[in-house]
């Protein structure tokens, strides 16, 4: 009884963890434990992989990342200051995101992306 009564709670948890896909700027792949509700930034920040310097004012860039093709419909489409900025990046792409700009939500479990490089 107490086993399969913890193994239902070990399940039940397995279903509450969130989590990102990372592939760095090495080309080394990461899965990230994520919160919801907190900005993708600040999730990859936490994990030691940006800087994120602008904290998530859509100002440095410094969370340049490029989304996974099958996930871009998933994002709410990027507002004009960020366009604007993603405009003047070298290596911007159409799949191109600053992650501060992303809010991590339970539809967002599994977001693939790859941190761009930061000059």
């Amino acid at each position: 009884m107490f086993v399969q009564k913890n193994r239902r709670i070990i399940i039940a948890l397995k279903d509450c963890f969130q989590m990102i896909k990372l592939t760095d700027q090495h080309g080394q792949k990461h899965t990230l434990d994520a919160v919801e509700g907190w900005r993708v930034m600040e999730i990859i920040r936490e994990h030691g992989f940006i800087q994120g310097i602008c904290d998530g004012i859509c100002e440095c860039a410094t969370c340049h990342v490029y989304v996974d093709k099958p996930w871009i419909s998933k994002l709410y489409p990027a507002h004009d200051e960020e366009l604007e900025l993603l405009d003047v990046l070298p290596d911007s792409e159409e799949n191109s995101r600053l992650c501060c700009q992303i809010i991590y939500d339970e539809n967002l479990h599994g977001l693939s992306l790859t941190i761009a490089d930061v000059a």
